[in-house]
C-alpha cells in the first residue's frame, strides 16, 4: 500500500510514508519550489524554544523538522507513526532521540513538554481533533501548540491556480522525483479537502486550547496556527 484514502486507516497512512521516507525531504523541497524551508523558520520562531526546555514535534518524520528546536537548546523528540521515516531520520541523525507513536494515544506523561508541534501533519491523522486533545495533555499548563498546515490561499484567483497546480501539475512533478508518486495524488487530495483557517482554529478551541489565532504564509498556501494550554487545565 503507498497511497491512502481520505478515511486516513493509520496503517495506509503509516505504509505510505514508509514507502516515500527515502527521498520524501528532497521530494517536499521540489514540490514546494524550496518555501518549505522558510515555513520551518517561521515554525522555529514561533515555536521559541529555550535552552532547558522540553520539545515534541509530532509526525516528525526523518527529523528535519525538529532540527532547528534542538539547535536552540530545547530537548526535542521527534515522534512519528511511519517506522519508514523514523529508520531514515535515525539513520541520518544518530543523536536524535526518535520515538514511534501515534498522534492520538501519545506515548508521554502528562505535562511533559512545554512546547509541542506538528508541521504538515496534522491532517494526515484520523481524528484531528483527539490528536489536538493528546497534545493538550501531553504539553505543560500555559505551555503552547504551534500547527503548520497547508491551508486556504486568501485570495480568489490564485486559490484557482493554486488548486489546479495540486491536482494537474503536483503528481506529474511527484513521478520524476518521488520513489512513491501516487502517494502524492493522496497529498494533493488531503490538502484540497482540509478545513480552511477559521475552522482548523475552531477545531483548536473545541480540543481545549486557549488563546488561538493564526497567520497566513505565502498568501495562505499554508498557515501557522497558535494555542496555549490554560493554566488550569
Amino acid at each position: 500500500m503507498t497511497r491512502a484514502s481520505l478515511d486516513k486507516q493509520p496503517r495506509e497512512v503509516a505504509a505510505m510514508f514508509d514507502a516515500v521516507a527515502a527521498r520524501y525531504d528532497l521530494t517536499n523541497d521540489v514540490l514546494a519550489l524550496g518555501q518549505n524551508r522558510r515555513w520551518r523558520k517561521a515554525v522555529a520562531r514561533a515555536v521559541g524554544a529555550r535552552p532547558g526546555e522540553t520539545v515534541l514535534d509530532l509526525a516528525a518524520g526523518t527529523g528535519t523538522s525538529a532540527e532547528p528546536f534542538a539547535a536552540r537548546g530545547a530537548f526535542t523528540v521527534p515522534c512519528d507513526f511511519s517506522l519508514g521515516m523514523l529508520t531514515e531520520g535515525k539513520r541520518r541523525k544518530p543523536w536524535m532521540p526518535f520515538v514511534a507513536g501515534d498522534g492520538t494515544r501519545l506515548p508521554f506523561r502528562d505535562g511533559a513538554f512545554d512546547a509541542v508541534t506538528v508541521s504538515f501533519g496534522l491532517r494526515n491523522v484520523q481524528d484531528t481533533e483527539a490528536a489536538l486533545r493528546e497534545l493538550l495533555r501531553v504539553t505543560a499548563p500555559g505551555g503552547r501548540l504551534v500547527v503548520c498546515e497547508f491551508s486556504h490561499p486568501t485570495w480568489a484567483p490564485f486559490r484557482t491556480v493554486y488548486t489546479e497546480y495540486l491536482m494537474r501539475a503536483l503528481p506529474p512533478v511527484a513521478t520524476r522525483v518521488s520513489s512513491s508518486p501516487d502517494a502524492y495524488v493522496y497529498l494533493a487530495e488531503s490538502i484540497r479537502s482540509w478545513p480552511d483557517q477559521a475552522g482548523l482554529a475552531g477545531r483548536l478551541t473545541r480540543a481545549g486550547w486557549s488563546r488561538v489565532a493564526w497567520r497566513n504564509l505565502t498568501g495562505g498556501i499554508v498557515a501557522l496556527h497558535r494555542g496555549v494550554k490554560p493554566r488550569g487545565a
